[in-house]
């Protein structure tokens, strides 16, 4: 799995940072794309990359403001005239789908591929035999989630010296074997996977955060977390303005991700007041607090890993 982040703006697009968007690259895990936000300009930042459209499955919208939303309805046209068939789900606060209906029907646009809309509660949205999804309340005036993207525990190796003492050796009756609870050989020997498979690959969680004002009792939910995306639109010594606008500073980001113990914190959201050098120095305002901090920019990509 690999993050793209297409915007890490916030509010307007600047000449550095396009407004939000970020895309969950699962091409191993599923062959498919998940897109978390959609700001404008969000179809020409796939540009610059190598991510395809057509292989988009599921769109994540934090919450309905515009910075978040009005590169959507371009974005599920623009699919249409790339290949894109397959059916494509949207979770989002209610009212997206009034917002998704409308533009389509006032613009003419009809899609070559079904389109599912799914307003959301705070709880489990999405499960199938490899990830779930849970949506996060957030604080932030308007309706605002996060989202807690769960990958499930992977069955552990085979262990070889243990089949070769049953004098079983490898050839696709391994792979057999790996498949199946229970193996009857043609010999007729029972195997029972649990006998011959190591421990189980804890599978990595995710979490990505919409805008928020900061929220201690997060960190009980995002306990255990590999990678956080959380904004971080303040510096430090703006709190009050963070909380007056519905937002975050880097110091509490950072807090947030000490206190809940995750792996790693990237922040994003960056208000246009900084750049440059004072960049750096919110990354070290972080990195104080929580020395795994990266502070995304547009087109940063990473991949993600375990932290135990």
């Amino acid at each position: 799995m690999e993050l793209f982040f297409l915007g890490t703006g916030s509010g307007v697009p600047s000449k550095n940072r396009n407004v939000s968007s970020l895309v969950l690259r699962m091409l191993e895990e599923r062959g498919t794309i998940w897109v978390f936000d959609c700001g404008e300009a969000t179809q020409h930042q796939i540009l610059h990359t190598s991510i395809r459209p057509r292989r988009i499955e599921t769109i994540f919208i934090t919450h309905l403001h515009g910075d978040h939303v009005y590169g959507l309805p371009g974005l599920l046209s623009s699919r249409s005239f790339q290949g894109g068939q397959t059916l494509v789900t949207v979770y989002g606060p209610k009212g997206l789908k009034e917002y998704i209906d409308v533009s389509l029907r006032v613009s003419g646009t009809r899609l070559r591929y079904d389109l599912r809309v799914i307003e959301v509660s705070e709880g489990i949205l999405f499960e199938d035999e490899k990830f779930t999804v849970h949506a996060i309340k957030l604080d932030h005036g308007l309706e605002s989630y996060g989202y807690l993207i769960k990958e499930k525990d992977k069955l552990g190796e085979l262990l070889p010296d243990k089949l070769k003492k049953l004098g079983i050796q490898p050839g696709p009756v391994y792979q057999k074997i790996k498949e199946n609870e229970v193996t009857t050989l043609e010999s007729g020997q029972i195997i029972h996977r649990e006998d011959v498979i190591g421990p189980p690959k804890r599978g990595r969680k995710i979490a990505i955060l919409g805008d928020t004002r900061y929220i201690p009792e997060l960190s009980e939910q995002l306990r255990g977390v590999d990678t956080l995306v959380h904004e971080a639109t303040f510096a430090s010594e703006e709190e009050t303005m963070a909380y007056d606008y519905f937002h975050s500073t880097v110091r509490q980001a950072a807090t947030l991700a000490k206190k809940a113990g995750v792996g790693e914190l990237i922040l994003n959201h960056i208000s246009s007041r900084y750049h440059g050098s004072a960049i750096k120095q919110l990354e070290q305002e972080a990195r104080a607090i929580f020395p795994r901090t990266t502070i995304a920019y547009d087109l940063y990509q990473h991949a993600i890993g375990q932290f135990d």
